[in-house]
């Protein structure tokens, strides 16, 4: 029996990315010829690592794709997608957009999709301080920023720490461009070569679709990278976040990522890289 190629695959310790690699990472399915080796960081390390090169696979914030399309193609599966729901802008009291555009903000990274969609709505250079996602609501609380910019379950839970929503950028970007925000997505180093790309893109995609089809033993193995989420907020997290975008982006999905990517060319905080060629 021939040996495996081993492929080191990067993604965030959250439920989500559990969830889209059950089956892989707990052997419930056929990985094929290869033998994929899970490497779980945060997606501000896996975005600088993939400007390196590291990693054969990888999650990455769509953000951070211009500076990597030179060494990884984007995989037509894998994706993030807020669909009429996204990262927001939360305060202790409502405030406008024109307000916000004056404070300081607490943001969970500059190479964050979120830190690019809040500043196109909010200009290039908006003051901002930077902080772990997972402090962000706190940091807002105890009045050291005006506001944070939050990702994740914070989406689901702000309200518990008496903040308000002042935008929620997947519902802006939707008002805006029709169309959904693209928020993560899964790269593959080109080095590969075109064959063994396409036929991993198609085990990764395979594992998706196996997740959705064993959606609670998935939601189950998810749970133990959930901070302190209960089952149902572990599945409807997972649910916003692994879905039929997740699947395949589709034509509406391309659009989305092009278009955001242009926006970011248009106000000057990316490179020119679209049209974005996708691995199907």
């Amino acid at each position: 029996m021939a040996e495996k190629m081993t492929i080191q695959l990067g993604h965030s310790p959250d439920p989500d990315d559990a969830f889209m690699f059950y089956g892989l990472a707990t052997g419930a399915m056929d990985s094929g010829p290869y033998h994929f080796v899970h490497v779980l960081q945060d997606i501000q390390t896996l975005n600088e690592r993939a400007m390196k090169g590291e990693l054969e696979i990888s999650a990455i914030s769509l953000h951070a794709y211009p500076y990597v399309a030179k060494n990884y193609a984007l995989m037509g599966c894998g994706c993030s997608m807020g669909d009429n729901y996204g990262p927001m802008i939360v305060a202790k009291k409502k405030l406008t957009i024109e307000e916000l555009k004056h404070l300081r903000i607490a943001v969970p990274g500059t190479m964050t999709t979120a830190f690019l969609a809040a500043s196109v709505l909010l200009g290039k250079g908006f003051r901002n301080v930077v902080k772990p996602f997972d402090e962000i609501l706190k940091y807002v609380q105890d009045g050291y920023a005006d506001a944070g910019l939050i990702i994740h379950e914070g989406q689901l839970t702000y309200q518990n720490q008496g903040l308000h929503c002042c935008v929620d950028l997947g519902k802006w970007w939707m008002e805006k461009y029709n169309l959904p925000l693209p928020l993560g997505g899964n790269v593959i180093r080109r080095d590969l070569g075109p064959e063994r790309i396409r036929e991993i893109t198609a085990i990764l995609k395979k594992s998706i679709q196996f997740s959705l089809d064993h959606r609670a033993e998935a939601v189950k193995h998810a749970l133990r990278y959930a901070r302190d989420m209960s089952v149902e907020l572990a599945d409807q997290f997972v649910g916003m976040y692994v879905n039929k975008w997740t699947i395949d982006y589709g034509p509406t999905g391309r659009e989305a990522v092009n278009r955001l990517l242009d926006e970011g060319t248009r106000i000057g905080m990316l490179p020119k890289c679209t049209p974005v060629e996708f691995v199907d």
